[in-house]
């Protein structure tokens, strides 16, 4: 029996398995237990230690020994009884065969192990004996389940490969997406940067030209205080009785300019501008107190008549675009 045992560890298989194996097939032959094995190596007890079962100790009632001398005796009483049995009783069953692939099985144990395998279940009993194998075939049958154990292991080994293979595929493309994403918020973040400087960079021009328009006043202011209009001491000649028609009056000179601005969701934003400031001021204010909820670019309007203010107009005094002394202006989505 140990050479059995050593053949199926030559073959891939631990000792503790090849012990258990070959117990529960009855030590029959290395196929059998071959069989056995393949068919119940995902068993959860499959590497439990195996404990070879011990004899009988003397005096127990229920001895093998007793028992097949029993059967013995019984079996030569019945021989002695009647002689003519054994002739007339039926051949005695030597193998098992399936009926579905044809093939030979010494006990119930490989029936079990077959069907296990090839999902066979019509069995019956055969007269023909299975011969022993010879040197020559069992080392046929050992040549046979090494290839198949290498076939096995190469099969293991290339699943193992492609899985291998799949895994580094995720992490490259994990890599990816993380440099993608990082490339992405570096380039919202100088894009916000640049808005922001942009934007500071606007305030900042329009600051100075209020303080240049504010010092222009006052020194407007200061050259009236310092030279007051002289008065002319002449009499005044009587006018006629029919006097002309008076002169139109001049133009008046608005410094200011009071915009009413509707946003997209029909409330309005009223504000004074300097006559002398640029669009680009008034853009500026709508994207700092607009409550309309909206983001992103957008474009002013004169309702009536209607214009629609581009970038170059952004750059010009509102009294120049004819929104002094006051307008409305409108904001609307750009076409």
């Amino acid at each position: 029996m140990s050479s059995n045992v050593e053949t199926l560890m030559e073959m891939g298989f631990p000792r503790n398995r090849a012990e258990k194996a070959l117990h529960v097939t009855q030590y029959k032959s290395v196929q059998v237990a071959m069989d056995w094995l393949f068919a119940h190596s995902d068993d959860p007890d499959i590497d439990d230690p195996f404990e070879a079962p011990k004899g009988h100790k003397l005096g127990d009632s229920s001895t093998p020994s007793q028992e097949g001398g029993d059967a013995s005796q019984e079996a030569g009483e019945g021989e002695s009884t009647d002689g003519t049995s054994q002739e007339t009783a039926p051949a005695q069953a030597k193998s098992l065969k399936c009926d579905e692939c044809g093939k030979r099985l010494r006990t119930s144990t490989d029936v079990q192990v077959h069907a296990a395998r090839t999902g066979h279940q019509s069995f019956s009993e055969s007269e023909e004996e299975i011969k022993p194998l010879t040197e020559e075939e069992k080392k046929e049958q050992v040549a046979r389940i090494q290839q198949k154990l290498e076939e096995r292991q190469r099969q293991k080994r290339e699943q193992e490969k492609k899985e291998a293979i799949e895994k580094e595929k995720l992490r490259r493309k994990q890599g990816r997406d993380m440099v993608n994403a990082k490339q992405q918020h570096e380039m919202d973040e100088m894009k916000r940067l640049a808005d922001l400087k942009k934007r500071e960079k606007l305030e900042d021009k329009l600051a100075r030209q209020r303080v240049k328009e504010q010092i222009a006043r006052d020194r407007a202011d200061r050259a009236a205080k310092s030279n007051p209009p002289q008065q002319t001491t002449s009499t005044v000649e009587k006018a006629p009785s029919t006097s002309p028609p008076a002169a139109a009056a001049p133009k008046k000179d608005y410094d200011s300019a009071r915009l009413q601005i509707r946003l997209t969701n029909g409330s309005a934003l009223t504000n004074s501008f300097g006559a002398a400031e640029c669009l680009a001021a008034v853009r500026l204010y709508v994207e700092l107190n607009r409550t309309d909820g909206a983001s992103g670019p957008f474009t002013l309007m004169t309702p009536f008549p209607r214009k629609v203010f581009t970038e170059d107009d952004m750059e010009k005094p509102l009294k120049e675009l004819g929104l002094v002394p006051s307008a409305v202006l409108t904001v609307t989505r750009p076409q």
